[in-house]
This record gives structure tokens, sequence and C-alpha cells, in this order.
């Protein structure tokens, strides 16, 4: 369903001497329909600009996004992204915000009420339709969110770290709910993230990428039987081994973005001149 061949993605006067920045270089991958595909790596490897290529709202330097064999040439209704934050209308109701989408479309009234109702009643927020955004918590707002993310019934659904702002177990209630409605619609999922644990509890396959610039360092497969725990013993060690993947592109971040005095851990770093800071104290 979506294939990216050859992408890189470069900005003007970003890197040294004015020198144009690479975002991302050399990327092929393949997406087949119904996949839940985790995107996993460092700040600054290109997740999000991967998702956004393939959302249509940015445009490759080389290379061609294809969905359903067609280039990419903007959004589509076939593609819907969901944000880290909820981004709900406040003045609006939860079954309002849900509607919103297909009001925008055109769609009838009724045929816009019986959607709405059926993708609340899916994320078990029917209860709640009345109620204004600020009444209700994070997990239960980005339920919304992911209910107008289902509403107009795209084929694929792009999701930038929707739980990174949650405790971690407002965000394992909402990883069985995401999984449950997954096997349920049957959608096309690019999940970004960079939690090595929510990769391997959630992904089928976890492409993981490396960084300066940001590429593809290798994509694993994931066998582990559904529904998934996260603490199960099997993605543990997924998760290690996704960590170990990325040790090394972590490292080159943080050496990057540090002073001279950062070693990586576990390797001594000498004493300076302000060795003896705080003596006394």
């Amino acid at each position: 369903m979506i294939a990216l061949a050859g992408v890189a993605k470069r900005w003007p006067g970003g890197g040294e001497a004015g020198a144009a920045s690479a975002g991302l270089s050399a990327v092929d991958l393949r997406v087949g329909a119904g996949e839940f595909v985790c995107l996993c790596g460092p700040s600054g490897c290109g997740k999000t600009t991967l998702l956004n290529l393939i959302a249509g709202l940015e445009f490759p330097t080389e290379g061609e996004v294809l969905v359903g064999g067609q280039r990419v040439r903007g959004p589509g209704p076939d593609r819907t992204v969901m944000f880290q934050e909820s981004a709900l209308f406040p003045w609006l109701s939860v079954a309002a915000n849900v509607a919103f989408p297909l009001e925008v479309a055109g769609v009838g009234g009724g045929e816009r009420a019986a959607r709405v109702e059926r993708y609340l009643r899916m994320v078990h927020l029917w209860g709640f339709r009345d109620r204004q955004p600020h009444t209700l918590s994070g997990g239960m707002r980005q339920r919304v969110a992911l209910a107008r993310a289902l509403v107009a019934e795209p084929q694929i659904l792009l999701m930038d770290e929707p739980f990174a702002a949650l405790d971690a177990q407002t965000r394992d209630v909402l990883h069985a709910e995401l999984e449950r409605v997954w096997l349920e619609t049957k959608k096309t999922v690019i999940f970004v993230t960079h939690n090595v644990r929510e990769a391997a509890r959630l992904g089928d396959r976890v492409v993981i990428m490396g960084t300066r610039p940001g590429r593809i360092k290798r994509v694993l497969d994931s066998k582990l039987a559904r529904p998934r725990a996260i603490n199960h013993r099997d993605v543990t060690e997924v998760a290690s081994a996704i960590e170990d993947e990325l040790k090394i592109e972590i490292e080159k971040v943080i050496r990057d973005e540090g002073d001279s005095a950062w070693s990586p851990s576990g390797r001594p770093v000498s004493a300076g001149a302000d060795g003896g800071l705080g003596d006394g104290i």
C-alpha cells in the first residue's frame, strides 16, 4: 500500500557553511495493507519527517512516495494523522469534535451521527459524548482524537508519538485499546515512537532508524502473538534487540549535542580543573 523509493529530504542552509542539511537519505520502505509498522529511533533521525512525507505534508528532495501505486502530491482522505497532542477544539463537545472532519467533508447528518456513535463506542467514550475536552483526562482526550482520526474511515492511520505525553499506566491502557481497534478495523498503521517497549508491544515490524542523516538501519519482524502485554518476556526480548541496535545512534546524537566532558556510559570521565568543585559542602 505504501512505498518509498530512494527518498531523501534536505533543507537549504541548515548545514555547515550554509550547505543543505539532510533530514533523510536514501530511504526505501514498503508497507503492506493492514500492517502495523513502528518507526523507532533517536531524536533527529527523521521519524516525523518520514511520516509527513507519507501524509503529503512535506515532499521529498529526491525519490518518490507512493500510496496505492500513486505518487503522493499532498494530503488526502485516504490518510489521517494523529499527533502527540490531541488538538481538540475546546469549545466543542466530544461528539462535535469527532464529527468535525465529516462536516468538512459534507457528510449528511444521519450518516454523520451514525459514524460518530460507532467510533465513540469503539473507544468506549459514547457515554461522554456531551462532555467538553477540558473535563476529560489526558488518556480520554487521546481516545477522542483516535475516534476523530478513524471517523472519516481512512485506509492509513499515521500516528506521531500519540501517547508520549501520558503516564506509563495510561499508555499501557491505550496500547491495548489501539491494538483492539486495529484488529477490528484492519487499518494500515505507521506509528512513530522513541520508546522501544512501545515499538515491541505494538509493531508487526519495527523500522529502526539511524541518524545524521536519517536512514533505515534495520527492519525487525515481530512474530509475537496478539494480544500482547508490555511486560511479557517476549516483548522485553524484542525491546532489548531494538535497544541494542539504537545504542550507537543515541550515543552519536548525545556526542554531537554535548561538550567534550561527555563520555558513553561505563567509560571513566577524567577530572578536570573543577574536579574538586563542591568539596566541603
